[in-house]
């Protein structure tokens, strides 16, 4: 064989394999491609993973104390507390005021406590046993009476009138509360008692300006003046140089 015919032998050979080797190379290509393709696919998958765990949690929503349910009930203790407090209402004050002094509210209870003090200064001084003599809790009595509260004036009144009921000064003193709060059969019934068991309480009730009320009913005029209608005088007799109504 020349050499001329093996050139010629082996371009004949190469132009056989020349297709199988074209697909070789398109196939190997494209498995280039692909598995180039895939790491980007599992990188956009693992970039929306890394997405959702970086996203926060939402914050729980914070309480407020004015939106507490017991701060609500505090704040109607402590106005109710206070308004019974302003009556002289010491027991029903010092029961609402315990409750705030008790609940959520520091600033609530620290006002509470002021008014709880004083009320258990009241309700240990309107104690029977604080008072050193009757006289001194008929005293305590009038000064309630004097300042409004009428309640707490009758209960210690009638207090005293079950431990000393020959006490004349203590029907004088139901007979001023009663006139003040319109009871005016009662108030009568208990003035004639103490004009009974003392006849200067007649002369008494005739200056007494809290009588003003029963100024008018005749049988109050009977009462002061059983011989007869008398000039009277204008100046108004509220207390004695005691302290007390006589």
């Amino acid at each position: 064989m020349s050499l001329i015919d093996f050139h010629k032998q082996v371009r004949a050979s190469a132009k056989r394999h020349l297709p199988a080797f074209k697909y070789m190379k398109k196939k190997a290509a494209a498995k280039v491609k692909q598995s180039s393709a895939k790491p980007k696919k599992n990188k956009v998958v693992a970039s929306t993973k890394t997405s959702k765990l970086a996203t926060p949690p939402p914050a729980p929503k914070r309480i407020s104390v004015m939106d507490d349910p017991r701060f609500a009930q505090a704040v109607q203790n402590y106005e109710a507390g206070v308004k019974a407090f302003q009556s002289h209402k010491f027991d029903r004050a010092k029961a609402l005021l315990e409750k705030v002094v008790s609940g959520p509210s520091k600033e609530l209870a620290d006002r509470a406590s002021v008014h709880l003090n004083v009320c258990n200064q009241q309700l240990a001084r309107s104690s029977s046993s604080a008072f050193k003599s009757h006289e001194e809790h008929y005293d305590y009595a009038i000064s309630l009476m004097n300042s409004g509260d009428y309640d707490g004036a009758r209960e210690h009144l009638e207090k005293l009138q079950k431990q000393v009921p020959k006490a004349d000064y203590v029907w004088y003193g139901l007979a001023v509360l009663d006139c003040l709060t319109r009871r005016f059969e009662v108030a009568l019934k208990n003035l004639e008692e103490a004009i009974n068991r003392d006849n200067a309480n007649r002369y008494r009730a005739r200056n007494e300006a809290d009588f003003k009320n029963l100024a008018d009913d005749p049988r109050f005029t009977e009462l002061l003046y059983p011989e007869g209608p008398e000039p009277r005088t204008t100046e108004p007799v509220t207390q004695g140089q005691n302290g007390r109504r006589r």
